[in-house]
């Protein structure tokens, strides 16, 4: 019975936390594939996507940072402990330098907080793994006390994960706005629109990232609790 109750509890409240954060992926991509049209041919009168890395890394002070293009990589990401930024295939991609400036941002983050969300997120997810596994096969006792920590876990895991997102993706707008200003590539009047498609896009995806992150450990308590 209590464990019905924490389900349906956590269901209601992922609906609550969809309304609320207006999560609409479709309304997402339609807007970005409007703006793509738009300034796709702007963007791409800028240097490669390593450059314009190592650019910016040279604007924050961290050359240090290995700068890698995957064009198999769905995404790109900073991978905290071999200090490398991986840039996914967006050269087609109006949004490329804000993508990239994120990135960028990343590298200079705490140190010890990147360490410790990519030490601790793997063992998050080996957590629960190993628990769930042990649950289906009846091997796990006291259900109740690992449920709870998964929870505790899952709770520190976002905190930790929404800091670093929300952080590099407020900051990446301006970081990207002050590079094409610097480079000269582009007219003011363009690079002011394009900043002021980023801020309408990072209004809708700042949303959507902290939903899914949020989503993210709520289903794995529900797969928990279901097993």
């Amino acid at each position: 019975m209590e464990t019905i109750i924490i389900l349906i509890f956590l269901i209601i409240l992922l609906g609550i936390l969809a309304y609320i954060y207006d999560v609409n992926l479709k309304k997402l991509k339609k807007f970005a594939e409007e703006e793509e049209s738009k300034y796709n041919e702007i963007a791409n009168q800028y240097p490669s996507n390593i450059e314009i890395g190592k650019y910016i890394l040279k604007k924050l002070n961290n050359q240090k940072v290995k700068v890698e293009e995957d064009k198999n990589a769905k995404t790109s990401l900073y991978i905290a402990i071999t200090d490398k930024i991986i840039i996914a295939d967006v050269k087609n991609s109006y949004t490329r330098i804000q993508t990239i400036a994120h990135e960028c941002l990343h590298s200079i983050q705490s140190r010890k907080i990147l360490l410790f969300n990519f030490i601790y997120s793997n063992l998050y997810l080996l957590y629960f793994l190993v628990t769930t596994l042990l649950s289906l096969f009846n091997q796990l006792p006291n259900k109740m006390l690992f449920l709870c920590i998964l929870l505790i876990m899952s709770y520190v895991y976002y905190f930790v994960r929404s800091y670093l997102e929300n952080d590099a993706m407020i900051k990446a707008k301006y970081l990207a706005k002050e590079y094409m200003e610097e480079v000269k590539i582009s007219e003011q009047k363009q690079i002011d629109e394009i900043t002021e498609s980023y801020e309408k896009l990072n209004t809708m995806g700042i949303k959507i990232t902290n939903f899914q992150l949020m989503l993210e450990t709520i289903i794995k308590v529900i797969i928990f609790m279901i097993v």
